[in-house]
């Protein structure tokens, strides 16, 4: 068991860097994309709702896929858990939603690598990551269940 759990968490933290760099990737090209076309503060969110999706994305396959081993592809399980984890990535998806601008108002406003919002994006992407494991290894993916 103790070394599953090890292999397992070191295959979260790998896809969750990745998903990490698909959401702040997608983040930094949304921002510079839309730049002139917001405000700062409605540039941050749009930029940000926009990265969750692709970030949701790629999560569930790796996810399903690599971490936590469920590999049946039969609609009576995939479909039940892509539910699943989306309802959970929305409540971890509402929290970065108000957490990120709202790191930003109070002050986490460091610009990274010429990004606004950067630093308040990271800051809160570490609190998320912990949450959707959380979330994933124990209401989402049902090893016993699924394969």
């Amino acid at each position: 068991m103790k070394k599953l759990l090890n292999k397992e968490v070191i295959s979260y933290l790998f896809w969750g860097v990745m998903t990490t760099v698909v959401s702040w990737g997608s983040y930094a090209i949304f921002s510079v994309l839309l730049n002139h076309l917001f405000s700062d503060d409605l540039l941050i969110t749009i930029s940000n709702i926009l990265s969750w999706i692709c970030a949701v994305a790629f999560a569930f396959v790796t996810n399903k896929v690599w971490v936590f081993g469920s590999k049946s592809w039969k609609l009576s399980v995939w479909w039940p858990e892509l539910v699943k984890f989306i309802l959970a990535r929305l409540l971890t998806g509402v929290f970065e939603m108000v957490a990120v601008p709202l790191a930003h108002k109070i002050g986490l406003d460091f610009t990274v690598m010429g990004i606004k919002g950067m630093g308040a994006k990271i800051i809160i992407s570490v609190v998320v990551v912990i949450l959707n494991y959380v979330f994933s290894k124990f209401l989402v993916f049902d090893r016993k269940k699924n394969n």
